[in-house]
């Protein structure tokens, strides 16, 4: 999953773009407004962190200009702005979430998932396909009874695969979701993902669950009256 963080203090971004990385999010990050907007508009992120006191442009104008503009991707504000009415401001401008500093970062990170899961309609942090479960609150795969030990990529496209579950997503889909703006990723490196994840999630299961349609892109799920 893909965040975008626009934060102007420099420890505290480095602090947030650290452990969402090592939390398997790709990351985006900027300190001033006016590129945050731009960040917004130019990529679709399943969750922007976003502080309202910034350079260039404040949080509420960003938030604003990108509910106007309809683009309705999850945003939780992080402020040190601690009251009622400036909660009620950012809520009333479209914010999904608000944290106000200092936080713990484990539960920003609750709040991020949650916030993604609501993007995709999953409420429920286990995500079960056939005999595959996901817990995207731990991290954990399981198929069966075998604990699939995944490294952060490729746990990254998989979750994102089990969010769109039954839905063809093309590579350019994942491209956007799964990397961040500075990667050198391509369209070949996804297929070679695809490749590792088949190996670790298909083999050796008669159900096959991940699948290629194509000239179009993949698909998580039971097999469908899809072209392969």
């Amino acid at each position: 999953m893909r965040v975008l963080i626009i934060e102007d203090y420099p420890p505290l971004r480095k602090a947030l773009i650290q452990g969402l990385k090592e939390s398997g999010f790709s990351v985006d990050a900027t300190g001033d407004g006016e590129e945050g907007l731009w960040y917004a508009e130019s990529n679709p992120y399943d969750v922007i962190i976003l502080d309202l006191m910034l350079p260039g442009m404040s949080g509420w104008e960003i938030l604003r200009s990108l509910r106007q503009q309809g683009r309705m991707m999850p945003v939780l504000i992080l402020t040190a702005r601690d009251a009622v009415d400036d909660r009620v401001k950012g809520l009333d401008l479209g914010a999904d979430d608000y944290l106000v500093k200092p936080f713990a970062f484990e539960e920003l990170l609750a709040r991020v998932r949650a916030l993604v899961r609501r993007g995709y309609q999953k409420k429920d942090p286990l995500i079960r396909i056939a005999d595959l479960e996901i817990d995207t609150a731990r991290k954990i795969v399981k198929r069966g009874d075998n604990l699939i030990s995944l490294t952060p990529r490729e746990y990254a496209l998989l979750e994102y695969l089990a969010f769109r579950q039954g839905e063809v997503v093309s590579r350019s889909d994942i491209w956007e979701h799964v990397y961040d703006f500075h990667s050198e990723a391509s369209s070949n490196v996804v297929d070679v993902y695809i490749g590792y994840l088949r190996r670790k999630i298909d083999k050796g299961f008669k159900q096959k669950l991940i699948h290629t349609r194509r000239g179009m892109g993949y698909w998580l799920g039971l097999p469908q009256d899809k072209s392969e």
